[in-house]
């Protein structure tokens, strides 16, 4: 049995290494030091907690056989999971946290002696105020993550789902969310628990259903800070101290990820957060496009525009994670520096579906972090490129968003390619992005539309070169 003092101690140490971990991951090049600062300060609030825990024969190896299960059973899934679904199992897992912070406020309404918060029907008024906010961001939480995981995976429509007199629902049981803690925290009636719980799950797949699928990075940061606040809730519940400063740490960075995010793709922060920023109609999208004719080429064009460059600029999107194109793209890349020509890759803040998704994949294929570059380091490097090679990127390219006010992604800051000389665009089709609109580059003279595979197509392309 160790000490709260000394518990409170190490649990500081470990809240200094996680604020470390966020430092270290706010870069590619320290993201490993990171990394390592997590584990380690993770282990020691594990280690710390086994050894706090009062009943030590029986509680430990309640605790220990869990963990095992738990463990195993994440590990597995990290491990087969593909780098392609990393925005789904992001999802999955900010469910679980949600979820475990409701099975704790469960825990200690029932049973509020074990956790010294009081008796049933009389817990004290702070520790039922921290109960209740934690249960119900953590219901809203795995509800929410559920409709984002369904929307990443597919098995639910990406598009916004709307319906008449949605944001004024959405209100009015936000409203009352906050009532009925009011009258729980005065009555302690087990009754009002449970509907605080239903409400709160209700409200978490309102809010994300409206949401569509250009927005997905922001839902993804934006549900990975309630799941922290909602541990940081829950961490008072328990007065435990790591689960606290943890708590704290993801959720004031997942809400400052997501205004960042937010701003750079010129979006409402509360706009996003409380609803679906408008689908358009793609009937008129799709007669657009049979009226505006396109050039289409193949690898060996590609080729030969490449062999004639002296720089290249490569934009990945979400189509290249999807076609697992990353390592030939790579294999294309020292091919054409060989050459001797210039390679760069242009990252758009929400290129993929979550923050940081195209960093991870070209990581992954072992591109050189010097060649990575984020929208406002390269987008005047356009104008004076030869040729810019884009890989499953759609709306984060298209040029309407500085042209057309009326278009739902007016004022999201967008890469220059239609700057280059001659631009590669590799697609299956001209189906629009997430935003569900046309994209005005696959019409420009210089570009040529690559329908294909987007692997296949980089590996036809290698063979050329």
């Amino acid at each position: 049995m160790i000490s709260a003092n000394l518990s409170a101690l190490f649990y500081l140490v470990s809240g200094v290494l996680f604020i470390l971990a966020l430092r270290g991951l706010s870069s590619p090049e320290t993201s490993r030091q990171g990394n390592f600062f997590g584990i380690l300060g993770m282990s020691i609030a594990v280690v710390v907690t086994f050894l706090s825990i009062g009943n030590f024969s029986t509680g430990f190896i309640y605790v220990l056989i869990f963990i095992l299960i738990g463990g195993s059973i994440g590990a597995l899934i990290a491990y087969r999971i593909p780098m392609t679904a990393m925005p789904e199992l992001v999802a999955g897992f900010h469910s679980l946290v949600g979820l475990a912070a409701v099975f704790v406020a469960i825990s200690a309404f029932l049973n509020p002696v074990a956790f010294n918060l009081g008796v049933p029907g009389n817990i004290k008024l702070g520790s039922l105020i921290e109960m209740s906010i934690g249960a119900a961001v953590g219901a809203i939480t795995f509800s929410g993550s559920i409709i984002a995981f369904l929307k990443l995976q597919g098995i639910m429509s990406g598009s916004p789902i709307t319906f008449k007199g949605q944001h004024l629902l959405n209100a009015i049981i936000l409203t009352l969310i906050l009532i009925l803690i009011y009258f729980l925290c005065s009555s302690q009636s087990s009754k009002l628990f449970w509907i605080l719980l239903a409400v709160s799950f209700l409200i978490g797949f309102l809010l994300i259903i409206p949401i569509g699928g250009a927005d997905m990075p922001v839902v993804i940061s934006m549900l990975n800070s309630y799941s922290g606040w909602a541990a940081a809730g829950i961490g008072f519940t328990l007065e435990n101290t790591a689960l606290i400063i943890t708590g704290a740490l993801v959720g004031s960075s997942g809400a400052i990820l997501s205004y960042i995010m937010c701003k750079g793709m010129n979006r409402s922060f509360f706009n996003v957060i409380l609803g679906g920023w408008g689908a358009t109609d793609d009937a008129s999208s799709k007669s657009t496009k049979e009226q505006r004719p396109v050039k289409s080429g193949n690898a060996d064009d590609a080729a030969f525009l490449m062999k004639n460059a002296s720089s290249v600029i490569i934009v990945p999107g979400y189509g290249m994670a999807v076609a697992q194109a990353q390592h030939a793209l790579r294999e294309m890349v020292d091919t054409l520096k060989k050459n001797d020509i210039k390679v760069s890759y242009a990252i758009h803040p929400v290129a993929g579906r979550m923050p940081g998704h195209m960093n991870v994949l070209l990581a992954e294929a072992n591109v050189p972090y010097d060649e990575v570059f984020e929208l406002e380091d390269i987008n005047n490097d356009f104008a004076n490129a030869d040729v810019a090679f884009v890989i499953g990127a759609n709306d984060v390219t298209n040029p309407v968003a500085k042209t057309d006010p009326q278009s739902p992604i007016y004022g999201m800051p967008v890469l220059d390619v239609e700057k280059c000389k001659s631009v590669l665009f590799v697609k299956r089709s001209l189906s629009p992005g997430y935003a569900g609109i046309d994209n005005d580059l696959f019409y420009k003279e210089n570009t040529l539309m690559l329908f294909a595979d987007a692997k296949k197509m980089t590996e036809d392309i290698t063979k050329n070169l």
